[in-house]
């Protein structure tokens, strides 16, 4: 709503909630969820509908970014986009990019299993030799109470490439501003 500190906004430099949703490919519900969760704030509404400037989109690109591809859930996201200092900021992400690299150090082994167990031609998964020892194995751990405490495949030697990557206390000297355009080991 226009006020004496916030003219009216021209027609021309607002975006209906509709055209909103379209172009950042949300639904309007989305929009509007994001709304009562504080994450973004339309500028006014012109009738009943909503509308916002482009200064009033950056916090909902900026929740895109953290949300987007399931990197992040809503409440990890809210908790991101309401940080208070750099500090608090820095330790959110520091613990999500944790988090995130102890998923894919596990995703990693369930693909050297999966691609292991194409590569077993046996009729009977006890037949091959790293299976059957790994379930045997697992059998004799549960039928004595132990732990079962050997992975299904020997961990990998750790590759020159594949360093954790720097905190944010100690950036590496040629890594890009932009995470996702910095350098990063290969996926294969």
């Amino acid at each position: 709503m226009p006020t004496k500190d916030r003219p009216e906004v021209p027609m021309k430099d607002l975006y209906s909630i509709s055209e909103v949703a379209e172009a950042f490919g949300i639904s309007v519900a989305a929009l509007r969820f994001y709304e009562e969760r504080g994450l973004v704030r339309h500028s006014e509404r012109r009738g009943r509908v909503r509308h916002y400037t482009r200064e009033d989109l950056a916090p909902l690109a900026y929740v895109q970014l953290w949300h987007d591809d399931g990197m992040l859930t809503l409440a990890e996201t809210s908790a991101i986009v309401d940080s208070e200092t750099v500090a608090d900021r820095l330790g959110l992400i520091t613990a999500q990019r944790d988090a995130m690299l102890e998923r894919i150090e596990k995703l990693n082994r369930a693909v050297a299993v999966l691609s292991h167990m194409l590569g077993c031609r046996t009729d009977r998964a006890l037949d091959c030799s790293m299976t059957g020892t790994y379930i045997r194995g697992r059998v004799d751990a549960a039928l004595s109470g132990t732990p079962h405490t050997s992975d299904f495949l020997p961990s990998p030697s750790p590759s020159p490439s594949s360093s954790t990557p720097p905190t944010p206390s100690s950036p590496s000297p040629s890594s890009s501003p932009n995470p996702r355009h910095s350098a990063s080991p290969s996926r294969g």
